[in-house]
C-alpha cells in the first residue's frame, strides 16, 4: 500500500477533495472538513484519521499506533508508517471517518437532494435606518 493508492481511496468518496496544507499534509475533506490526512514529509509516511471511542481504545494499543498529535482527544489516531494495518481494515477504517465528519460536515447529500427537500427561505429583516 502506498500514498497514491491511499489517495484515490480517499478521493473515491463522495464530495471528497485534497488540499495540501501546513507545509507537506496531504489533507482530505468533505464539507470542508478533514476526515484523513497524510503527512507526506516525514518517512515513513504517515495518516491521520478519526475513530469512535470503541476503536480508538483498541487502535492506540497497538505497535505502531498512537493518539495523533493536536486532536487524539478527539478520537484520532495516528499511523507510524502506512502498513501498521491491513488494507481491508484501513480501507473499513478511512470509510467510518468519511461517514463520521461527512455526517457533520455541511454537504448535501445526493439521497438529500433527491428526496426534494426543499432549502428554507430566510426572512428579511426590515432595517430601519
Amino acid at each position: 500500500m502506498n500514498v497514491e493508492f491511499i489517495r484515490r481511496f480517499c478521493l473515491s468518496f463522495p464530495h471528497a477533495t485534497e488540499k495540501l496544507q501546513w507545509g507537506d499534509d496531504l489533507c482530505f475533506k468533505v464539507g470542508g472538513k478533514i476526515f484523513a490526512a497524510m503527512w507526506l514529509g516525514s518517512v515513513p509516511q504517515r495518516l491521520v484519521f478519526k475513530c469512535n471511542p470503541e476503536t480508538f481504545a483498541e487502535l492506540v494499543e497497538q505497535d505502531g499506533i498512537s493518539p495523533a498529535p493536536y486532536v487524539g482527544r478527539y478520537k484520532w489516531v495516528s499511523l507510524q508508517r502506512l502498513d501498521v494495518l491491513p488494507w481491508s481494515e484501513l480501507k473499513d477504517l478511512l470509510a467510518q471517518s468519511y461517514e463520521m465528519v461527512a455526517a457533520k460536515a455541511k454537504v448535501r447529500r445526493p439521497a438529500q437532494a433527491k428526496a426534494g427537500k426543499p432549502r428554507r427561505a430566510r426572512k428579511r429583516k426590515n432595517i430601519k435606518l
